[in-house]
C-alpha cells in the first residue's frame, strides 16, 4: 500500500514538472461601452498592470483590437505566465503590491457612469506539447490572426491538438503561417476548444500564405485521414492589431 501510495505521489510530480514546462496563458476580452473614453482602460494595462506583471517576471503581453472596428469594441489582452504556479502566484503577490495598488487607484476610482468596460471574460490555455513556448514575432508584425477551434467533444478536440503537435506544425513552418501560441483551453467561454495566434506583416501575406498551405501536399495528405476527422465543429476567426504598449 505504502509503495502504491509512492508511485502515485510520483506520477503526480511528474506531471506537474511537465505542466511546468509548458506555459500557461490568460487571454482577456474587454467589450466596451458604445461611444465611452477608454482612457482609464489603457492607462490602467500601460501604466498600472503591465509594468507590475513585468517586475513579477512575466514577458511579452500583448494588447490588441479587432481591425474594422466592430460594435462593441473588444480590447484584447494576452498575459504568458510560465506555468500555473506563477500565475497564481502572481494572482496573490498583486494584491499586496503597493507600486501596482497606487498605480491602479485613478482606475479603480471610475465613477460608474463613466466605466471603462461592460464586462471581460477569461480564458486559461496550456500551451500544445509542440509548441510549449510563444514565438515572440518580428518587429514588423502589424497584423495578428486570432483562431478559435471548437470541437464538438472533448475527445474531438484531443484529437485536433494531436493533430497540431504530430502534423501541422511543420506545414506550418513551411508555409509561413507565423505561429505565437497554441493553446488547449481548459476554462473560459467555449468549452472545449483550442485557441491560436499567428502573426503576419500585412494581410496580403497572411491571404497567400494561406493560399500555400491549402495547396500543400503534406496538408492535404493529412487533412483525410481517419483519426483527425471531425474534430472542429466551428472555427471563430477575428483579425488584431496591436496597440502601441503592446509588447507583441
Amino acid at each position: 500500500m505504502v509503495m502504491k501510495k509512492h508511485f502515485f505521489l510520483l506520477l503526480i510530480s511528474l506531471n506537474f514538472l511537465t505542466y511546468g514546462q509548458k506555459e500557461y496563458y490568460e487571454l482577456r476580452k474587454y467589450e466596451l461601452p458604445f461611444n465611452a473614453s477608454e482612457v482609464s482602460l489603457h492607462k490602467y494595462f500601460s501604466e498600472a498592470l503591465i509594468p507590475a506583471l513585468n517586475r513579477f517576471g512575466v514577458e511579452n503581453i500583448g494588447v490588441f483590437e479587432a481591425l474594422g472596428k466592430p460594435t462593441p469594441k473588444v480590447i484584447y489582452l494576452f498575459i504568458p505566465y510560465k506555468n500555473m504556479t506563477m500565475y497564481v502566484q502572481i494572482f496573490e503577490a498583486l494584491k499586496k503590491d503597493k507600486t501596482y495598488l497606487n498605480a491602479r487607484a485613478t482606475y479603480d476610482a471610475v465613477l460608474p457612469n463613466k466605466k471603462a468596460y461592460n464586462r471581460f471574460t477569461t480564458s486559461f490555455l496550456i500551451a500544445f506539447d509542440g509548441l510549449p513556448k510563444l514565438i515572440k514575432p518580428k518587429e514588423a508584425t502589424q497584423l495578428f490572426e486570432l483562431r478559435t477551434y471548437e470541437g464538438y467533444s472533448e475527445d474531438a478536440v484531443r484529437r485536433k491538438v494531436d493533430m497540431f503537435n504530430k502534423e501541422e506544425f511543420s506545414i506550418f513552418d513551411a508555409t509561413g503561417l507565423n505561429s505565437v501560441f497554441f493553446g488547449e483551453q481548459i476554462s473560459g467561454p467555449l468549452m472545449p476548444a483550442l485557441t491560436y495566434m499567428l502573426a503576419f506583416e500585412s494581410m496580403e501575406e497572411r491571404n497567400i500564405n494561406w493560399e500555400k498551405f491549402s495547396k500543400n501536399s503534406e496538408w492535404k495528405r493529412v487533412s483525410i485521414l481517419k483519426e483527425y476527422s471531425n474534430t472542429v465543429s466551428d472555427i471563430k476567426r477575428v483579425f488584431l492589431k496591436p496597440l502601441e504598449y503592446s509588447q507583441l
